[in-house]
């Protein structure tokens, strides 16, 4: 791919954390890039640096050291990102429709228009009926489709998605992981996930290793046919 295919790119990037003796360095110079179109898998053991690399890649931390380069678009405007996590990241006080539009309100995006993104995206991921229902209301599957509603709304050129699988059985990842793909088709988005499960690493085309905070290899595995 050519450089207009760019999206992310870090360069010798590092994320340390605390100072002197106490100071913990959780990713040691990763270099690498997302390009439009690409799949994925950010695989490696508990603790090994994939979420600080997933935050550095969305500019939700900076590094400590070397540089993360986000081209802008055409039209001057930063590339729109959306990170999907691992953990509960819906507000408990709002319903699903309201959570999805959120981070369009937090944006400034009028309400009437943001309310009517967020229903579109519910469409999308087959959770319409739930619109109304509360997060405490949905199962562990329903709220990670509820997030990555929330992704879709957004219309992001790149989908960072840290450890989505990992508090759903099999058949509810699988479906997950399926339904992360089709989105990013849709969307022509980037995906990037996170994982140290190997079925879900085997759906995505392209693998990043990460080992005690380096990213040590990234390779090809499969061909997008073969998804």
């Amino acid at each position: 791919m050519t450089d207009d295919q760019l999206l992310v790119r870090c360069v010798a990037a590092s994320r340390t954390y605390g100072e002197g003796a106490r100071a913990v360095v959780a990713v040691h110079g990763a270099t690498c890039a997302v390009r439009r179109g690409d799949r994925v898998a950010l695989v490696g053991r508990s603790g090994s640096g994939k979420s600080t690399l997933l935050h550095l890649l969305a500019g939700l931390e900076r590094p400590t050291s070397g540089t993360v380069d986000r081209p802008v678009t055409g039209a001057g405007t930063a590339i729109p990102f959306a990170v999907i996590f691992q953990g509960p990241s819906l507000v408990p006080a709002l319903d699903v429709v309201e959570n999805v539009a959120l981070p369009l309100v937090l944006a400034e995006v009028p309400d009437h228009v943001a309310r009517s993104r967020a229903t579109e995206a519910l469409a999308v991921v087959g959770i319409s009926e739930l619109a109304l229902a509360l997060p405490d209301e949905l199962s562990g599957g329903q709220a990670q489709r509820v997030a990555v509603a929330r992704a879709v709304a957004s219309r992001p050129a790149v989908i960072l998605a840290d450890e989505p699988t990992g508090r759903l059985d099999r058949t509810a990842g699988e479906q997950l992981v399926t339904l992360l793909l089709g989105v990013a088709d849709d969307l022509d988005a980037a995906l990037v996930v996170a994982t140290h499960d190997s079925a879900v690493a085997d759906r995505l085309e392209d693998r990043w290793e990460m080992h005690d905070g380096r990213l040590v290899a990234t390779w090809t595995v499969l061909s997008q046919q073969s998804r």
